[in-house]
């Protein structure tokens, strides 16, 4: 399938590892040319050397930025830098995790911390992007969140929090901005294979003196679909609902956890 997304310029945050990653291949595979932003400029270059291993010949459809999100006028050099490239057209936002904590153990600073860690770093760069989208007529905004916003677990409260917050802000900007032809949606992944899990199960490996494969196992064991997901599988999910393909998708929030949480709504 044509995703018409050809040319197209993607800045995706949180774009150096993990289902940023995954989704810059996704969209490179698709012929649009995308600009990476992470905090880390090793991390950014050890990126775009993967994608030109997928992609060769593709130097002049990638584009780095290093910068803490968490600094809206930071953010805001980044929009003005990017834009320099090509306008954006889509920008996907996978940047920041909240640590979990113990519900005892919190205190007002877990909860402030966990705003600026995800919450903030996706309004810093939705803002600036979403008003130059809407003085053009068109634009794709698609926010990669988490589960965790709609469950309330006792160890991601303040996480969860800003998860919830991020998915009222995409259902209200599509709401807000589709007058104006901008797109705005948010998928919530669930257990996926990122570099974060594979650490977290090297850990839980050591821990119980089990190898890796016996960890992973064990993650997926109560999962209906028997495992994990991969970064790829949420990456088609956000190049789909990127493209033209998905023009009457807007507000939505897509759960892609495997049927874990059997909900309606």
């Amino acid at each position: 399938m044509d995703l018409q997304l050809d040319s197209k310029h993607v800045l995706i945050s949180g774009g150096s590892k993990g289902i940023g990653l995954a989704c810059a291949k996704g969209f490179l595979a698709e012929g649009a040319r995308v600009s990476l932003v992470s905090r880390d400029l090793g991390h950014l270059e050890s990126a775009r050397s993967s994608l030109l291993g997928d992609f060769p010949g593709a130097e002049a459809r990638i584009a780095l930025f290093p910068a803490n999100l968490r600094d809206p006028e930071m953010a805001a050099v980044v929009v003005d830098h990017a834009e320099q490239v090509a306008p954006i057209d889509i920008l996907v936002n996978c940047a920041g995790a909240a640590k979990r904590t113990p519900p005892d153990e919190l205190t007002p600073q877990h909860w402030r911390e966990a705003m600026d860690a995800k919450y903030f770093t996706y309004i810093h760069l939705i803002d600036p992007v979403i008003k130059r989208m809407a003085a053009r007529g068109s634009g794709v905004i698609l926010n990669v969140v988490g589960s965790g916003g709609k469950i309330a677990k006792p160890v991601h409260l303040p996480g969860g929090a800003a998860n919830a917050a991020l998915m009222l802000v995409s259902a209200g900007l599509a709401a807000g901005y589709g007058p104006r032809g901008i797109r705005v949606n948010a998928i919530n992944p669930g257990t996926t294979r990122t570099e974060r899990m594979q650490a977290g199960l090297e850990v839980e490996a050591r821990t119980h003196r089990i190898s890796f494969e016996e960890a992973l196992a064990k993650a997926s064991s109560g999962l209906p679909l028997g495992r994990v997901a991969e970064p790829e599988e949420i990456a088609n999910a956000v190049v789909f609902l990127c493209s033209p393909k998905a023009s009457y998708i807007s507000g939505a929030i897509v759960s892609m956890d495997g049927a874990v949480t059997p909900m309606v709504v």
